[in-house]
This record gives structure tokens, sequence and C-alpha cells, in this order.
């Protein structure tokens, strides 16, 4: 029996997206210490099959499609997995059926995160859990932010999938109220990734380098890329002046060095070209790596999610710039967390520079303040995935 355990893995055409790979790869290495095996299921299944060493089978089948046609999809699969019609030959969701066959449970593991700008995770995630209820499975739902933006019927999907749910896990305090107002049985900690690899060691921490390290999202939420971009750049170059040298860190973007700059890291080389400071990059690598070098720096300045994650449990004070409400809701929550509350508003760029400074005079604070919280987290950590695996196996 294994866990069929769905995030949102697959590196294609050699792009990684380290965040959602790294919650994934916690899920597997929190279960298999806990005698649990699991079947991922995958952008591309052979790729994430070599990279984790498990059983992979595709997605779903709902890239692509209108909310209406995967309305009607949704429907077919649940019928499909109660045994109330067939799918055809060669319908990509029939390997899911065939690993519900031998399954003890499903995990919805982090990654895909449940709002309506990404309706595909809504249908994907949602169906799962429905077609893992038709054959009377237990579903855990972990790691998650839900919304802010759910429409009527998305907020629906979601609100019955985890009220069915034996447990869900949260990593912020919003999503738990907004989950708990769905009537489902929650936990909130924080992301299923804070402790990959085994999390910050006592050698790591602002200490351990003197750079910079920078990580940023094409995300801007509707404004001029010009301005964000100059804005950030400005940033930086106060940055390397104040604090140290400034290495750039793709979490979506190509795996291996030499590859031509795409996703984060062609947003990365746009910022370093309107740098007066020399800058450094760093290929996006994996996500133990990735992990390691967001622990290890002075510095992080962030409006990606998954380097603060790393970072905040080691001490590394962080500037991290928010786009719109969700991002805001997530960042606040990662460094909440941890006593931190270095959010900086994309529309506030002009002031950052005085932010960045006050962040990084704090180091002394920040560093003590996520001392004082690891083992509580660690072991609230620990207690999530023993209930996890009790509640699927």
């Amino acid at each position: 029996m294994s866990v069929l355990t769905i995030g949102d893995i697959g590196v294609l055409s050699g792009m990684i997206h380290i965040g959602d790979e790294a919650m994934f790869e916690a899920a597997r290495d929190e279960l298999a210490a806990r005698g649990l095996s699991i079947v991922g299921v995958s952008s591309s299944p052979e790729e994430s099959a070599a990279r984790y060493g498990v059983p992979c089978v595709p997605r779903l089948g709902f890239g692509g499609l209108e909310r209406e046609a995967a309305a009607r999809r949704s429907a077919l699969l649940v019928d499909a997995a109660a045994g109330r019609t067939a799918l055809d030959a060669d319908d990509p969701a029939r390997a899911v059926l065939t690993a519900l066959d031998d399954a003890s449970g499903v995990l919805i593991a982090g990654g895909g995160n449940l709002a309506s700008r990404w309706p595909v995770h809504v249908y994907e995630r949602t169906t799962l859990a429905a077609m893992a209820r038709a054959r009377d499975l237990p579903v855990v739902v972990s790691g998650q932010t839900f919304g802010p933006d759910l429409e009527d019927a998305d907020a629906q999907r979601v609100a019955d999938m985890v009220r069915a749910a034996a447990r869900t896990g949260v990593r912020e305090h919003a999503s738990a109220e907004l989950a708990r107002g769905w009537g489902a049985h929650v936990h909130a900690g924080v992301d299923d990734a804070s402790f990959l690899g085994g999390g910050p060691v006592d050698d790591d921490g602002p200490a351990a380098s003197e750079r910079v390290l920078v990580s940023l999202s094409g995300w801007f939420a509707g404004r001029p890329a010009d301005e964000v971009e100059s804005g950030i750049a400005a940033l930086l170059d106060h940055a390397a002046d104040a604090v140290g040298p400034v290495v750039f860190h793709a979490h979506f973007g190509p795996e291996s060095a030499g590859s031509e700059p795409a996703g984060d890291a062609a947003l990365h080389e746009r910022v370093r070209a309107r740098m007066r400071r020399p800058s450094e990059v760093a290929p996006s690598g994996d996500s133990l790596t990735a992990a390691q070098r967001a622990r290890t720096s002075r510095l992080l300045v962030t409006s990606r999610y998954h380097p603060a994650v790393f970072a905040a449990p080691a001490g590394v004070p962080i500037v991290a710039l928010a786009a719109d409400e969700y991002t805001h809701i997530k960042l606040s929550g990662a460094l909440g967390h941890w006593g931190q509350d270095g959010v900086v508003d994309l529309d506030a760029l002009a002031d950052a520079p005085e932010h960045l400074s006050r962040i990084a005079d704090s180091a002394a604070a920040v560093t003590r303040g996520a001392a004082e919280r690891l083992d509580g987290h660690r072991a609230d950590s620990a207690a999530w995935w023993d209930a996890v695996a009790d509640a699927l196996r």
C-alpha cells in the first residue's frame, strides 16, 4: 500500500520550480520516516520518478480546460473512481485510478495553491479528493494557502474537500481562519518545506556568508515593469553597499548552469542590467541546494515565497517584496512564524532602502528570535506529520 500524493511537480524543458518541488520532497521524506511509501502525481512522471525515487503517474488532464469543461471532467473522473463509468483507453487519469487501487489514502501536498487565479489546481485537487472519497480512502490536505481570491463555485469545491478531509494543514493564519469558517479540522503551522533536509543547523545562519541573496518573481500585479525593475535595482545597489555582495538565485528558472535565462532568471538579468553595483548569478539547481543557499545568506531580498521559508528558520534577516494581497498573506505568514515583519509593498520601493537598512541592523535580534522559536516549530511540524501518517496509514 502507498499514499497517492499530488504536488505541483515535474521539471519540463529544464525549468524547475524550487518551492513546489521542495514541498513534495518534504512530504516524501516525512512519510518515509514514518514507514509510508508514496506514488507521486507529476507533470513529468519519468523525471519526477528519477528525481525522488518513487513511482509517479501523470496528472488528471485539467490543463487548458475552461471551467465548464473542467466541471464535466471532474464529474466523469469521480464517476470512474466509483465504478459508474469507464475512461477511454488513452485518458491520462487511468494511471491515477490504478494508483488508487493500491493506495491507503491520498495526500494533497503543498504546491498549487487553491485560489481562483489557478482554477486548474482547484479542479485537480478537489477532484482527486472526491475520487478518493468514492473509494472510501482518507484524504489529508497539507501545506496550503487558501484564497484570498476564491469565486463562489471554487470556494464551494475547496470547502467540500477540506470538510471531508481527515486533516487540513495550512501555513498562515489567514488560511486557517478561512478553512475553519468552512468547518474544516485545521492545523496552522510553518510551511512543509521549512525543515527540508533537516533544516538549519548550528553552523548555519547570517554569519555563514557575507552575501545578499536575491530571488525575484515576475508577478508585479499590473505595475509597469520598468518602474518595478528600476526600483528593485536601486534597492539592491543599496544592499550591496550596506551589507555585501549580491547573488541572484532563481526559484523558477533553468535547473542547470549555462542555460539561456528564462522565467525568474530572465527577470534577474533585467534587474542586474539596471544595477550600478556588480552582482553574481547562481543556477537554480535543486531544492536542497536552494535551501542551504538561503539558510547561509547574510540577508535575503525576495518576492518569492520559499526563499523566505528556507531562510527564516536559520535567523536570516529578510526583506520580502509583496505585489498584492495574496503575496502579502504568504510572505507575512512565512516571516511572522519566526518573528520577522520585513514585508514591503512594491508601491513602497522608494522607501525600501531605509527598510533594508533597518532589517539588516536587526540581524542579531532576528537570529535570537528564530533560535527561540526553532524547537517549538520543529516539534509542532513533527506532530503534524505524525498525525498525517496516522490518518493515511
